[in-house]
Protein backbone atom coordinates (compact mmCIF):
# COMPACT_ATOMS: atom_id res chain seq x y z
CA UNK A 1 0.00 0.00 0.00
CA UNK A 2 1.80 3.33 -0.83
CA UNK A 3 1.90 5.78 1.79
CA UNK A 4 -0.55 7.79 0.19
CA UNK A 5 -3.20 5.38 -0.05
CA UNK A 6 -2.76 4.83 3.86
CA UNK A 7 -2.49 8.34 4.94
CA UNK A 8 -5.89 9.05 3.37
CA UNK A 9 -7.09 6.31 4.74
CA UNK A 10 -6.23 7.88 8.01
CA UNK A 11 -8.02 10.61 6.88
CA UNK A 12 -11.14 8.55 5.91
CA UNK A 13 -11.71 7.81 9.74
CA UNK A 14 -11.19 11.80 10.37
CA UNK A 15 -15.13 12.05 8.45
CA UNK A 16 -17.42 11.67 11.11
CA UNK A 17 -15.66 14.45 13.51
CA UNK A 18 -15.94 16.85 10.66
CA UNK A 19 -18.03 19.41 12.75
CA UNK A 20 -14.96 19.33 14.98
CA UNK A 21 -12.35 19.02 12.05
CA UNK A 22 -14.56 22.34 10.78
CA UNK A 23 -13.92 24.08 13.90
CA UNK A 24 -10.44 23.75 13.88
CA UNK A 25 -9.50 24.57 10.68
CA UNK A 26 -11.18 28.00 11.60
CA UNK A 27 -8.94 28.18 14.57
CA UNK A 28 -6.21 27.08 12.29
CA UNK A 29 -6.98 30.00 10.16
CA UNK A 30 -7.42 32.44 12.79
CA UNK A 31 -3.57 31.16 13.79
CA UNK A 32 -2.40 31.88 10.23
CA UNK A 33 -4.32 35.50 10.06
CA UNK A 34 -2.63 36.53 12.90
CA UNK A 35 0.74 35.45 12.04
CA UNK A 36 0.40 37.40 9.17
CA UNK A 37 -0.97 40.13 11.13
CA UNK A 38 2.47 40.45 12.58
CA UNK A 39 4.21 40.40 9.50
CA UNK A 40 2.53 43.00 7.94
CA UNK A 41 2.32 45.36 11.21
CA UNK A 42 6.18 45.39 10.09
CA UNK A 43 5.67 48.06 7.50
CA UNK A 44 3.21 50.82 9.38
CA UNK A 45 5.60 50.46 12.79
CA UNK A 46 9.12 51.28 10.64
CA UNK A 47 7.71 53.51 8.07
CA UNK A 48 4.84 55.27 10.03
CA UNK A 49 6.18 55.67 13.58
CA UNK A 50 10.16 55.57 13.41
CA UNK A 51 10.65 57.40 10.27
CA UNK A 52 7.10 59.43 9.38
CA UNK A 53 6.99 59.53 13.41
CA UNK A 54 2.93 59.31 13.82
CA UNK A 55 2.16 59.82 17.37
CA UNK A 56 -1.57 58.38 16.68
CA UNK A 57 -0.21 55.33 15.44
CA UNK A 58 2.28 54.82 18.10
CA UNK A 59 -0.60 54.94 20.58
CA UNK A 60 -2.81 52.68 18.41
CA UNK A 61 -0.52 49.93 16.92
CA UNK A 62 0.62 48.14 20.18
CA UNK A 63 -3.01 47.78 21.35
CA UNK A 64 -3.60 45.80 17.96
CA UNK A 65 -0.56 44.17 18.52
CA UNK A 66 -2.23 42.62 22.03
CA UNK A 67 -5.33 42.28 20.52
CA UNK A 68 -3.51 39.99 17.55
CA UNK A 69 -1.79 38.36 20.13
CA UNK A 70 -5.21 37.63 22.63
CA UNK A 71 -6.74 36.47 19.43
CA UNK A 72 -3.73 33.99 18.21
CA UNK A 73 -3.91 32.05 21.87
CA UNK A 74 -7.80 32.17 21.75
CA UNK A 75 -7.28 30.24 18.58
CA UNK A 76 -4.28 28.50 19.09
CA UNK A 77 -5.93 26.64 22.28
CA UNK A 78 -9.38 25.69 20.61
CA UNK A 79 -7.19 24.42 17.05
CA UNK A 80 -4.81 22.16 19.58
CA UNK A 81 -7.62 21.17 21.62
CA UNK A 82 -9.84 20.02 18.77
CA UNK A 83 -7.34 18.39 16.74
CA UNK A 84 -6.27 16.06 19.80
CA UNK A 85 -9.60 15.29 20.00
CA UNK A 86 -10.02 14.07 16.64
CA UNK A 87 -7.24 12.41 16.52
CA UNK A 88 -7.04 10.65 19.77
CA UNK A 89 -10.54 9.18 18.92
CA UNK A 90 -9.55 8.72 15.71
CA UNK A 91 -7.19 6.38 16.98
CA UNK A 92 -8.86 4.37 19.73
CA UNK A 93 -12.05 3.74 17.12
CA UNK A 94 -8.92 2.44 14.81
CA UNK A 95 -7.38 0.64 18.10
CA UNK A 96 -10.98 -1.34 19.01
CA UNK A 97 -11.49 -2.01 15.49
CA UNK A 98 -8.24 -4.01 14.91
CA UNK A 99 -8.88 -5.90 17.73
CA UNK A 100 -12.44 -7.03 16.85
CA UNK A 101 -11.03 -7.66 14.12
CA UNK A 102 -8.16 -9.85 14.91
CA UNK A 103 -11.05 -11.60 17.52
CA UNK A 104 -13.31 -12.62 14.05
CA UNK A 105 -10.31 -13.89 11.73
CA UNK A 106 -10.18 -17.61 11.55
CA UNK A 107 -7.97 -19.76 13.77
CA UNK A 108 -5.95 -20.58 10.51
CA UNK A 109 -4.79 -16.88 10.69
CA UNK A 110 -3.93 -17.28 14.36
CA UNK A 111 -1.87 -20.20 14.45
CA UNK A 112 0.15 -18.24 11.54
CA UNK A 113 0.45 -15.25 13.85
CA UNK A 114 1.88 -15.45 17.28
CA UNK A 115 0.12 -13.34 20.09
CA UNK A 116 3.20 -11.28 20.77
CA UNK A 117 3.34 -9.89 17.54
CA UNK A 118 -0.42 -9.17 17.20
CA UNK A 119 -0.62 -7.07 20.47
CA UNK A 120 2.08 -5.36 18.92
CA UNK A 121 0.01 -4.42 15.98
CA UNK A 122 -2.82 -3.27 18.67
CA UNK A 123 -0.72 -1.37 21.03
CA UNK A 124 2.76 -0.46 19.29
CA UNK A 125 1.44 0.25 15.82
CA UNK A 126 -1.68 2.19 17.04
CA UNK A 127 -0.08 4.14 19.32
CA UNK A 128 3.13 5.26 16.32
CA UNK A 129 -0.14 6.28 14.99
CA UNK A 130 -1.50 7.80 18.08
CA UNK A 131 1.14 10.03 18.85
CA UNK A 132 1.47 11.02 15.69
CA UNK A 133 -2.47 11.49 13.78
CA UNK A 134 -3.03 14.62 16.69
CA UNK A 135 0.20 16.45 16.05
CA UNK A 136 0.34 15.98 12.39
CA UNK A 137 -3.23 17.15 11.06
CA UNK A 138 -2.11 19.73 13.67
CA UNK A 139 1.07 21.15 12.02
CA UNK A 140 -0.43 20.29 8.51
CA UNK A 141 -3.49 22.72 9.04
CA UNK A 142 -2.23 25.45 11.41
CA UNK A 143 1.45 25.32 9.95
CA UNK A 144 0.25 24.80 6.29
CA UNK A 145 -2.10 27.67 6.50
CA UNK A 146 0.59 30.12 8.52
CA UNK A 147 2.65 29.58 5.50
CA UNK A 148 -0.03 30.26 3.18
CA UNK A 149 -0.98 33.43 4.99
CA UNK A 150 2.83 34.72 5.46
CA UNK A 151 3.36 34.22 1.67
CA UNK A 152 0.23 36.04 0.76
CA UNK A 153 2.14 39.42 2.91
CA UNK A 154 5.42 38.44 1.15
CA UNK A 155 3.60 38.99 -2.33
CA UNK A 156 1.73 41.92 -1.15
CA UNK A 157 4.83 43.51 -0.31
CA UNK A 158 6.94 42.49 -3.74
CA UNK A 159 5.80 39.51 -5.89
CA UNK A 160 9.29 39.50 -7.50
CA UNK A 161 11.07 38.93 -4.06
CA UNK A 162 8.25 36.32 -3.22
CA UNK A 163 9.01 34.41 -6.72
CA UNK A 164 12.66 34.84 -6.49
CA UNK A 165 12.05 32.57 -3.01
CA UNK A 166 9.80 30.14 -4.10
CA UNK A 167 11.92 29.24 -6.65
CA UNK A 168 14.26 27.24 -3.63
CA UNK A 169 10.86 25.53 -2.56
CA UNK A 170 11.41 22.32 -4.74
CA UNK A 171 15.21 21.60 -3.47
CA UNK A 172 13.14 21.72 -0.26
CA UNK A 173 10.33 19.03 -1.14
CA UNK A 174 12.65 17.14 -2.69
CA UNK A 175 14.78 16.44 0.35
CA UNK A 176 11.87 15.96 2.26
CA UNK A 177 10.19 13.39 0.20
CA UNK A 178 13.85 11.56 -0.11
CA UNK A 179 14.22 10.98 3.47
CA UNK A 180 10.46 10.67 4.17
CA UNK A 181 10.76 7.10 1.89
CA UNK A 182 13.50 6.29 3.99
CA UNK A 183 12.37 6.89 7.48
CA UNK A 184 9.15 4.80 6.45
CA UNK A 185 11.13 2.20 5.81
CA UNK A 186 12.97 2.56 8.97
CA UNK A 187 10.24 2.65 11.05
CA UNK A 188 8.22 -0.72 9.21
CA UNK A 189 12.01 -2.35 10.19
CA UNK A 190 11.51 -0.75 13.83
CA UNK A 191 7.98 -2.16 14.07
CA UNK A 192 8.58 -5.26 13.20
CA UNK A 193 11.39 -5.69 15.34
CA UNK A 194 8.63 -4.27 18.18
CA UNK A 195 6.98 -7.25 17.57
CA UNK A 196 9.36 -10.05 17.56
CA UNK A 197 10.33 -8.41 21.16
CA UNK A 198 6.65 -8.47 22.34
CA UNK A 199 6.83 -12.18 21.18
CA UNK A 200 9.55 -13.48 23.22
CA UNK A 201 8.09 -10.99 26.24
CA UNK A 202 4.88 -12.83 26.18
CA UNK A 203 5.95 -16.40 25.60
CA UNK A 204 9.30 -15.92 28.07
CA UNK A 205 6.76 -14.58 31.19
CA UNK A 206 3.96 -17.33 29.61
CA UNK A 207 6.18 -20.19 30.26
CA UNK A 208 7.84 -18.93 33.45
CA UNK A 209 8.07 -21.66 35.24
CA UNK A 210 9.90 -23.99 32.44
CA UNK A 211 12.48 -21.03 32.11
CA UNK A 212 12.82 -21.27 35.90
CA UNK A 213 12.68 -25.13 36.10
CA UNK A 214 15.40 -25.39 33.16
CA UNK A 215 17.87 -22.15 33.95
CA UNK A 216 16.77 -20.84 30.54
CA UNK A 217 16.94 -17.43 31.68
CA UNK A 218 20.27 -16.36 29.56
CA UNK A 219 18.49 -18.03 27.03
CA UNK A 220 15.29 -15.68 26.81
CA UNK A 221 17.89 -12.89 27.80
CA UNK A 222 19.82 -13.81 24.21
CA UNK A 223 16.42 -14.10 22.59
CA UNK A 224 14.96 -10.80 23.73
CA UNK A 225 18.56 -9.19 22.95
CA UNK A 226 18.22 -9.77 19.27
CA UNK A 227 14.96 -8.17 18.80
CA UNK A 228 16.57 -5.24 20.96
CA UNK A 229 19.34 -4.76 19.16
CA UNK A 230 17.74 -4.60 16.18
CA UNK A 231 14.72 -2.40 17.20
CA UNK A 232 17.84 0.07 18.33
CA UNK A 233 19.35 -0.13 15.18
CA UNK A 234 16.31 0.84 13.64
CA UNK A 235 15.23 3.57 15.93
CA UNK A 236 18.93 5.06 15.75
CA UNK A 237 19.24 5.17 11.89
CA UNK A 238 15.57 6.91 12.17
CA UNK A 239 17.31 9.58 14.60
CA UNK A 240 19.99 10.35 12.52
CA UNK A 241 18.16 10.91 9.68
CA UNK A 242 15.53 12.98 11.66
CA UNK A 243 17.94 15.13 12.99
CA UNK A 244 19.69 15.18 9.50
CA UNK A 245 16.28 16.90 7.98
CA UNK A 246 16.13 19.67 10.07
CA UNK A 247 19.75 21.23 9.37
CA UNK A 248 19.43 20.60 5.87
CA UNK A 249 16.38 22.66 5.53
CA UNK A 250 17.81 25.25 7.57
CA UNK A 251 20.77 25.79 5.17
CA UNK A 252 18.64 25.57 2.27
CA UNK A 253 16.35 28.27 4.11
CA UNK A 254 18.84 30.33 4.77
CA UNK A 255 20.67 30.65 1.79
CA UNK A 256 16.90 31.58 -0.31
CA UNK A 257 17.12 34.39 2.85
CA UNK A 258 20.14 35.52 2.35
CA UNK A 259 19.60 36.16 -1.56
CA UNK A 260 16.52 38.09 -0.11
CA UNK A 261 18.56 39.92 1.80
CA UNK A 262 21.30 40.44 -1.14
CA UNK A 263 18.27 41.09 -3.75
CA UNK A 264 16.08 43.48 -1.31
CA UNK A 265 18.63 45.56 -0.05
CA UNK A 266 19.53 46.74 -3.72
CA UNK A 267 16.37 47.11 -4.25
CA UNK A 268 15.22 49.30 -1.40
CA UNK A 269 18.89 51.37 -1.95
CA UNK A 270 17.86 52.01 -5.69
CA UNK A 271 14.22 53.24 -4.27
CA UNK A 272 12.63 50.41 -5.77
CA UNK A 273 11.01 49.32 -2.45
CA UNK A 274 10.80 50.83 1.06
CA UNK A 275 12.34 49.81 4.03
CA UNK A 276 9.33 49.46 5.66
CA UNK A 277 7.91 47.10 2.74
CA UNK A 278 11.55 45.24 2.75
CA UNK A 279 11.43 44.53 6.86
CA UNK A 280 7.92 43.53 6.68
CA UNK A 281 8.47 41.34 3.68
CA UNK A 282 11.79 39.59 5.59
CA UNK A 283 9.05 39.44 8.98
CA UNK A 284 7.26 37.20 7.06
CA UNK A 285 10.00 35.09 5.82
CA UNK A 286 11.52 34.72 9.20
CA UNK A 287 8.14 34.25 10.94
CA UNK A 288 7.56 31.69 8.16
CA UNK A 289 10.69 29.67 8.80
CA UNK A 290 9.39 27.74 12.17
CA UNK A 291 6.49 27.04 10.58
CA UNK A 292 8.40 25.61 7.67
CA UNK A 293 10.50 23.52 10.46
CA UNK A 294 7.27 22.17 11.56
CA UNK A 295 5.93 20.69 8.57
CA UNK A 296 9.75 19.46 8.40
CA UNK A 297 9.49 17.76 11.80
CA UNK A 298 6.05 16.45 11.11
CA UNK A 299 7.39 14.49 7.91
CA UNK A 300 8.77 12.55 10.48
CA UNK A 301 5.96 11.27 12.19
CA UNK A 302 3.73 11.26 9.01
CA UNK A 303 6.70 8.40 7.85
CA UNK A 304 6.33 6.85 10.95
CA UNK A 305 2.26 6.76 10.93
CA UNK A 306 2.53 5.49 7.62
CA UNK A 307 4.68 2.63 8.28
CA UNK A 308 2.47 1.65 11.36
CA UNK A 309 -0.86 2.62 9.60
CA UNK A 310 0.06 0.36 6.50
CA UNK A 311 1.05 -2.76 9.02
CA UNK A 312 -2.47 -2.08 10.54
CA UNK A 313 -4.55 -1.75 7.75
CA UNK A 314 -2.62 -4.93 6.28
CA UNK A 315 -4.42 -6.68 8.71
CA UNK A 316 -7.80 -4.42 8.73
CA UNK A 317 -7.98 -5.68 4.85
CA UNK A 318 -7.47 -9.51 6.08
CA UNK A 319 -11.27 -11.42 5.24
CA UNK A 320 -12.45 -12.50 8.86
CA UNK A 321 -14.46 -15.32 9.05
CA UNK A 322 -18.06 -14.05 8.81
CA UNK A 323 -17.35 -12.62 5.56
CA UNK A 324 -17.47 -16.59 4.62
CA UNK A 325 -20.15 -16.83 6.92
CA UNK A 326 -23.57 -17.38 4.20
CA UNK A 327 -25.84 -18.84 6.83
CA UNK A 328 -29.21 -17.03 6.68
CA UNK A 329 -31.22 -18.52 9.14
CA UNK A 330 -30.33 -19.72 13.05
CA UNK A 331 -30.24 -23.10 14.27
CA UNK A 332 -32.72 -24.34 16.34
CA UNK A 333 -31.96 -26.57 19.46
CA UNK A 334 -30.06 -30.15 18.33
CA UNK A 335 -32.88 -32.51 19.19
CA UNK A 336 -32.04 -35.12 15.96
CA UNK A 337 -28.50 -35.58 14.97
CA UNK A 338 -24.63 -34.50 14.09
CA UNK A 339 -24.30 -35.90 10.44
CA UNK A 340 -20.88 -36.42 8.22
CA UNK A 341 -21.82 -37.27 5.17
CA UNK A 342 -18.03 -38.01 3.37
CA UNK A 343 -15.94 -35.02 4.82
CA UNK A 344 -12.45 -34.48 3.96
CA UNK A 345 -10.41 -31.42 5.12
CA UNK A 346 -6.84 -30.16 3.87
CA UNK A 347 -4.97 -27.87 6.33
CA UNK A 348 -4.02 -24.52 3.93
CA UNK A 349 -1.00 -25.30 1.76
CA UNK A 350 -1.26 -28.77 2.32
CA UNK A 351 -2.18 -31.50 -0.25
CA UNK A 352 -2.48 -33.95 1.78
CA UNK A 353 -6.25 -34.90 3.09
CA UNK A 354 -5.87 -34.58 7.72
CA UNK A 355 -9.18 -35.50 7.48
CA UNK A 356 -10.60 -37.67 4.77
CA UNK A 357 -13.86 -38.95 3.68
CA UNK A 358 -15.26 -39.76 6.98
CA UNK A 359 -18.84 -40.68 7.57
CA UNK A 360 -20.53 -40.56 10.71
CA UNK A 361 -23.98 -40.12 12.66
CA UNK A 362 -24.40 -39.01 16.06
CA UNK A 363 -27.95 -39.61 17.46
CA UNK A 364 -28.82 -37.27 19.82
CA UNK A 365 -27.94 -38.05 23.69
CA UNK A 366 -25.30 -40.31 22.28
CA UNK A 367 -21.72 -40.45 23.99
CA UNK A 368 -19.49 -40.98 21.15
CA UNK A 369 -15.59 -41.31 21.42
CA UNK A 370 -13.07 -40.26 19.32
CA UNK A 371 -10.06 -42.12 19.87
CA UNK A 372 -6.60 -43.00 17.93
CA UNK A 373 -2.82 -42.31 18.03
CA UNK A 374 -1.25 -38.77 18.27
CA UNK A 375 -1.88 -36.83 14.54
CA UNK A 376 -5.11 -38.99 14.04
CA UNK A 377 -7.09 -36.25 13.53
CA UNK A 378 -9.52 -36.41 16.36
CA UNK A 379 -9.31 -32.79 17.11
CA UNK A 380 -9.12 -31.87 13.52
CA UNK A 381 -12.60 -33.74 12.76
CA UNK A 382 -14.21 -31.93 16.11
CA UNK A 383 -12.93 -28.35 15.02
CA UNK A 384 -15.16 -28.27 12.25
CA UNK A 385 -18.34 -28.98 13.74
CA UNK A 386 -18.32 -24.96 15.18
CA UNK A 387 -16.35 -24.65 11.70
CA UNK A 388 -13.43 -23.14 13.84
CA UNK A 389 -11.97 -25.11 10.58
CA UNK A 390 -14.45 -25.28 7.27
CA UNK A 391 -14.38 -28.41 5.75
CA UNK A 392 -12.99 -28.98 2.27
CA UNK A 393 -15.21 -31.67 0.60
CA UNK A 394 -18.48 -33.40 1.60
CA UNK A 395 -21.25 -31.97 4.17
CA UNK A 396 -22.04 -31.95 7.90
CA UNK A 397 -25.56 -31.79 8.70
CA UNK A 398 -26.89 -30.83 12.11
CA UNK A 399 -30.86 -32.07 12.28
CA UNK A 400 -30.73 -32.46 8.56
CA UNK A 401 -29.15 -28.64 8.32
CA UNK A 402 -26.25 -28.14 6.54
CA UNK A 403 -24.44 -26.46 9.05
CA UNK A 404 -23.29 -23.87 5.97
CA UNK A 405 -26.58 -22.54 6.02
CA UNK A 406 -27.00 -21.22 9.36
CA UNK A 407 -25.45 -18.78 11.15
CA UNK A 408 -22.02 -19.00 12.65
CA UNK A 409 -23.25 -17.34 16.04
CA UNK A 410 -26.49 -19.73 16.01
CA UNK A 411 -24.20 -22.73 15.69
CA UNK A 412 -21.28 -21.95 18.20
CA UNK A 413 -24.37 -20.98 20.46
CA UNK A 414 -25.56 -24.90 20.73
CA UNK A 415 -22.20 -25.77 21.72
CA UNK A 416 -19.78 -25.96 24.26
CA UNK A 417 -15.93 -26.99 24.57
CA UNK A 418 -14.19 -27.99 28.10
CA UNK A 419 -10.48 -29.19 26.87
CA UNK A 420 -7.35 -30.75 28.90
CA UNK A 421 -5.75 -26.92 28.59
CA UNK A 422 -8.68 -24.93 30.55
CA UNK A 423 -8.51 -21.24 29.36
CA UNK A 424 -9.95 -19.32 32.22
CA UNK A 425 -8.92 -15.33 32.19
CA UNK A 426 -8.02 -12.83 34.11
CA UNK A 427 -11.05 -11.44 35.97
CA UNK A 428 -13.53 -12.62 38.71
CA UNK A 429 -14.71 -16.25 39.68
CA UNK A 430 -17.75 -14.90 38.44
CA UNK A 431 -16.97 -13.38 34.71
CA UNK A 432 -15.33 -16.69 33.91
CA UNK A 433 -18.37 -18.44 34.83
CA UNK A 434 -20.80 -16.31 33.07
CA UNK A 435 -18.75 -15.43 29.87
CA UNK A 436 -19.81 -16.10 26.88
CA UNK A 437 -23.36 -16.05 28.56
CA UNK A 438 -22.64 -12.20 30.53
CA UNK A 439 -26.47 -11.46 31.25
CA UNK A 440 -27.16 -14.68 33.52
CA UNK A 441 -28.25 -13.86 36.89
CA UNK A 442 -26.43 -15.00 40.71
CA UNK A 443 -28.67 -17.62 40.88
CA UNK A 444 -27.66 -19.06 37.69
CA UNK A 445 -24.25 -19.07 38.34
CA UNK A 446 -24.53 -20.49 41.55
CA UNK A 447 -26.83 -23.32 40.26
CA UNK A 448 -24.38 -23.80 37.60
CA UNK A 449 -21.03 -23.88 40.02
CA UNK A 450 -23.03 -26.70 42.24
CA UNK A 451 -23.42 -28.74 39.92
CA UNK A 452 -20.05 -28.62 38.22
CA UNK A 453 -19.21 -29.73 42.34
CA UNK A 454 -17.38 -25.92 42.01
CA UNK A 455 -19.42 -24.35 44.43
CA UNK A 456 -17.73 -25.62 47.29
CA UNK A 457 -14.02 -24.32 47.07
CA UNK A 458 -15.76 -21.42 45.73
CA UNK A 459 -17.29 -20.37 48.82
CA UNK A 460 -13.87 -20.36 50.78
CA UNK A 461 -12.01 -18.18 48.34
CA UNK A 462 -11.54 -14.66 49.80
CA UNK A 463 -14.22 -12.83 48.07
CA UNK A 464 -16.18 -15.71 46.86
CA UNK A 465 -17.75 -15.06 43.22
CA UNK A 466 -15.90 -11.73 43.00
CA UNK A 467 -12.21 -13.46 43.62
CA UNK A 468 -10.09 -12.67 40.85
CA UNK A 469 -8.34 -15.95 39.70
CA UNK A 470 -5.16 -14.20 37.80
CA UNK A 471 -4.30 -14.68 34.79
CA UNK A 472 -5.32 -18.17 32.88
CA UNK A 473 -6.42 -19.44 37.19
CA UNK A 474 -2.91 -19.18 38.51
CA UNK A 475 -4.40 -18.64 42.09
CA UNK A 476 -6.49 -22.31 41.85
CA UNK A 477 -5.63 -25.79 41.40
CA UNK A 478 -5.75 -27.74 38.39
CA UNK A 479 -9.48 -29.15 39.07
CA UNK A 480 -10.99 -25.95 40.47
CA UNK A 481 -9.61 -24.49 36.93
CA UNK A 482 -11.37 -27.68 34.91
CA UNK A 483 -14.44 -27.42 37.72
CA UNK A 484 -15.25 -24.03 36.71
CA UNK A 485 -14.30 -24.34 32.96
CA UNK A 486 -17.13 -27.15 33.33
CA UNK A 487 -19.24 -24.82 35.22
CA UNK A 488 -19.29 -22.64 32.12
CA UNK A 489 -19.91 -24.98 29.60
CA UNK A 490 -23.59 -26.20 32.37
CA UNK A 491 -24.39 -22.50 32.22
CA UNK A 492 -24.34 -22.19 28.57
CA UNK A 493 -26.68 -25.30 28.59
CA UNK A 494 -25.65 -26.33 24.92
CA UNK A 495 -27.10 -29.16 23.12
CA UNK A 496 -23.64 -30.38 21.96
CA UNK A 497 -20.83 -30.65 24.31
CA UNK A 498 -17.51 -31.36 23.53
CA UNK A 499 -15.57 -33.03 25.74
CA UNK A 500 -10.88 -33.23 24.88
CA UNK A 501 -9.62 -35.21 27.74
CA UNK A 502 -10.62 -32.80 30.14
CA UNK A 503 -9.20 -35.31 33.25
CA UNK A 504 -5.92 -36.14 32.04
CA UNK A 505 -3.93 -33.68 33.84
CA UNK A 506 -5.24 -34.09 37.29
CA UNK A 507 -4.49 -35.78 40.27
CA UNK A 508 -7.15 -39.07 41.22
CA UNK A 509 -8.53 -37.23 44.20
CA UNK A 510 -9.33 -33.97 41.49
CA UNK A 511 -10.31 -36.27 38.66
CA UNK A 512 -12.90 -37.74 40.54
CA UNK A 513 -14.73 -34.43 41.51
CA UNK A 514 -14.43 -33.60 37.71
CA UNK A 515 -15.63 -36.97 36.32
CA UNK A 516 -18.77 -36.09 38.82
CA UNK A 517 -19.09 -32.74 37.41
CA UNK A 518 -18.84 -33.98 33.66
CA UNK A 519 -21.20 -36.68 34.46
CA UNK A 520 -23.67 -34.19 35.55
CA UNK A 521 -22.62 -32.11 32.41
CA UNK A 522 -23.25 -34.15 30.13
CA UNK A 523 -27.01 -35.21 30.68
CA UNK A 524 -29.59 -35.05 27.81
CA UNK A 525 -26.82 -33.76 25.71
CA UNK A 526 -25.05 -35.08 22.73
CA UNK A 527 -21.32 -35.42 23.87
CA UNK A 528 -18.12 -36.04 21.36
CA UNK A 529 -15.42 -37.21 23.72
CA UNK A 530 -12.16 -36.72 22.36
CA UNK A 531 -9.55 -39.54 24.24
CA UNK A 532 -6.38 -39.70 24.72
CA UNK A 533 -6.31 -41.68 27.32
CA UNK A 534 -8.39 -45.00 26.68
CA UNK A 535 -9.81 -45.76 30.18
CA UNK A 536 -12.11 -42.74 30.36
CA UNK A 537 -14.23 -43.39 27.30
CA UNK A 538 -14.77 -47.74 28.06
CA UNK A 539 -18.13 -46.87 28.70
CA UNK A 540 -18.94 -44.56 25.53
CA UNK A 541 -22.14 -45.23 23.89
CA UNK A 542 -19.40 -45.95 20.92
CA UNK A 543 -15.99 -45.52 20.01
CA UNK A 544 -14.36 -43.83 17.00
CA UNK A 545 -11.01 -44.92 15.86
CA UNK A 546 -8.65 -42.97 13.96
CA UNK A 547 -5.82 -43.14 11.81
CA UNK A 548 -4.47 -41.10 9.41
CA UNK A 549 -7.65 -39.13 8.95
CA UNK A 550 -9.97 -42.35 8.11
CA UNK A 551 -12.52 -44.08 10.25
CA UNK A 552 -10.90 -47.21 10.68
CA UNK A 553 -13.01 -48.70 13.17
CA UNK A 554 -16.33 -48.16 14.89
CA UNK A 555 -17.91 -50.36 17.85
CA UNK A 556 -17.91 -50.92 21.72
CA UNK A 557 -14.86 -50.94 23.93
CA UNK A 558 -15.44 -54.83 24.39
CA UNK A 559 -16.40 -55.65 20.50
CA UNK A 560 -13.22 -53.14 19.42
CA UNK A 561 -11.20 -55.50 21.69
CA UNK A 562 -12.57 -58.56 20.37
CA UNK A 563 -11.60 -57.53 16.68
CA UNK A 564 -7.73 -57.20 17.27
CA UNK A 565 -6.98 -53.70 14.97
CA UNK A 566 -6.25 -50.80 15.52
CA UNK A 567 -7.74 -50.10 19.04
CA UNK A 568 -6.16 -53.67 20.51
CA UNK A 569 -2.85 -52.17 19.37
CA UNK A 570 -3.95 -48.92 21.31
CA UNK A 571 -5.18 -50.44 24.02
CA UNK A 572 -2.39 -52.80 24.65
CA UNK A 573 0.33 -49.75 24.29
CA UNK A 574 -1.62 -47.73 27.15
CA UNK A 575 -2.57 -50.11 29.83
CA UNK A 576 0.08 -53.01 29.75
CA UNK A 577 0.31 -54.18 33.49
CA UNK A 578 -1.14 -50.82 34.14
CA UNK A 579 -4.79 -50.46 36.48
CA UNK A 580 -7.49 -49.07 34.74
CA UNK A 581 -8.89 -45.14 35.76
CA UNK A 582 -12.36 -43.90 36.11
CA UNK A 583 -14.69 -44.18 33.23
CA UNK A 584 -16.92 -41.34 32.30
CA UNK A 585 -19.80 -43.68 33.21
Amino acid sequence: MSGMTAFLRLLFYVHAYRVRLVAACVCAAGVAGMSGLYAWLVQPVLDEIFIAKDQLLLMVLPLVILGAAALKGVFSYGQAYLMSYVGHRVVAEIRQKLFGHFLRLPLTFHHKHSSGRLVARVINDVNEMANAIPNVIKDLLQQGLTCLALTGVAFYQNWKLATALILVMPVSTYAIVKIGKRLRKLAARGQESMGDMASTLKEAFAGIRMVKAYGGEPIEQQRFSRGNAAYLRAVMKSAQLAALSSPLLEVIGISGIAFIVWYGGLLVIDGQMKPGEFFSFLAAMFLAYRPVKRLAGANVLIQQAIAAANRVFEMLDRDHEFIHDHGRVELPAISRSLEFRDVSFYYEGSDEAAIEHVHLTVEFGEVVALVGKSGSGKSTLMSLVPRLHDHSEGRILIDGRDIRDVTLTSLRAQMAIVSQETVLFDDTVRANIAYGRSEASEEEIIQAARAAHAWEFIEELPEGLNTLIGENGVNLSGGQRQRLAIARAMLRNPSLLILDEATSALDTESERNVQAALAELMKNRTTLVIAHRLSTVQHADRIIVLDEGRIVEEGIHHELLRRNGVYTRLYQTQFHDVPEAPTLR
